[in-house]
C-alpha cells in the first residue's frame, strides 16, 4: 500500500537501490531485496556504485575549475550522499547555481540535505520525471539563466526509457534548451564488461525482481553525445574518464560507460 507520502515501500525504486548499493540507509526492504538479488548475479554491482559516483566527482571538478560552468541540472540525481553535486561545485566556487530533478518522493523528504547551499549560490529541488523535460526546464528557470551555459547532468536515468528514440528524443530536448557553451554530463549501465552477469540483472528485471532498467552498450550511450563535441577520451567506462591521482595504472573497467560533451 502506498503511504500518504506517496512512497510505495513494496516496489524497488533505482534513486533507493543505488543508496543501498552505495552504502545508505535510505530505503525500504524491497529495495535491498532488489540490491541483494542484483549483487548476486553482478557482485561488482557496488563497484560500479562507487565509480559512476566518483565519475560524477571528476566531471563537476572539471566542469567547474576548467571549463568556467557556474550552474548545473542534474536530472535523476537519487538521494543525497557525500560530495553530491553541488558539494563539490560550491567547494570549486561558491558561487554556482544547481538544480536537482528526481521523481522518487523519498528524495523529496531529504531535499533539505540537497539544498544546503552555499550562501554565494543557490540550489532547488524540483520533484518531476525525466520523461516530461517541458516541466522541467520551466520549473528550473527559476534558478538558472538559460541564456548562460549550464551542465546537464544524467546518471543512470536514460536506462529508465526502454525505447531507444524516446530517450534520445528526451535528451536532445534538454541540450536544444541550453545555451552554447553547455556540456551534458552523461552516464549509463552497459553490458558488456561482464556479459554473462549483466544479462542475469537483466534477467531479473524480466522476472520483476528488479527496477526496470535498459542496459546499452558503449555505441548506443555514445548515441547520446551526437551533436557534441566530446571531450577526451571520450565515452569509456566511468572509471577510464580522466582518473586522479591512479599510480597503478589504467583502472579496470566497470559495466557503467559515460562522458562529457560540449555544445558548440
Amino acid at each position: 500500500m502506498t503511504d500518504i507520502s506517496g512512497i510505495n515501500p513494496n516496489v524497488p525504486h533505482q534513486a533507493r537501490v543505488w543508496d543501498y548499493l552505495g552504502g545508505g540507509k535510505n530505503n525500504y526492504e524491497a529495495d535491498r531485496i532488489a540490491a541483494e538479488y542484483i549483487l548476486q548475479s553482478y557482485p561488482q554491482m557496488e563497484t560500479v556504485v562507487r565509480q559512476a559516483r566518483a565519475f560524477q566527482g571528476r566531471a563537476v571538478r572539471f566542469l567547474v575549475n576548467e571549463a568556467g560552468i557556474r550552474q548545473f541540472l542534474d536530472v535523476g540525481t537519487g538521494l543525497p550522499t557525500l560530495d553530491h553535486t553541488h558539494d563539490v561545485a560550491q567547494r570549486a566556487d561558491p558561487t554556482c547555481r544547481i538544480v536537482y530533478v528526481d521523481n522518487d518522493p523519498l528524495v523529496l523528504t531529504h531535499a533539505q540535505a540537497l539544498l544546503s547551499s552555499s550562501p554565494e549560490g543557490e540550489c532547488a529541488y524540483i520533484e518531476a520525471d525525466a520523461r516530461d523535460p517541458e516541466a522541467i526546464l520551466r520549473a528550473a528557470s527559476d534558478t538558472l539563466d538559460f541564456t548562460r551555459p549550464i551542465a546537464l547532468m544524467l546518471f543512470g536515468v536514460m536506462g529508465t526509457v526502454y525505447d531507444n528514440d524516446e530517450a534520445r528524443a528526451l535528451v536532445r530536448r534538454f541540450m536544444d534548451a541550453l545555451a552554447p557553451g553547455s556540456y551534458l554530463v552523461f552516464e549509463d549501465g552497459t553490458n558488456v564488461v561482464i556479459p554473462d552477469a549483466a544479462k542475469e540483472v537483466e534477467q531479473l528485471v524480466e522476472e520483476g525482481r528488479a527496477y526496470d532498467y535498459r542496459l546499452r552498450t558503449p555505441e548506443q550511450i555514445a548515441w547520446f553525445f551526437e551533436g557534441l563535441e566530446v571531450l577526451d577520451p571520450g565515452v569509456v567506462s566511468v572509471s577510464r574518464w580522466r582518473p586522479e591521482h591512479n599510480p597503478w595504472g589504467e583502472p579496470d573497467e566497470v559495466d557503467a560507460f559515460g562522458g562529457v560533451g560540449r555544445k558548440v
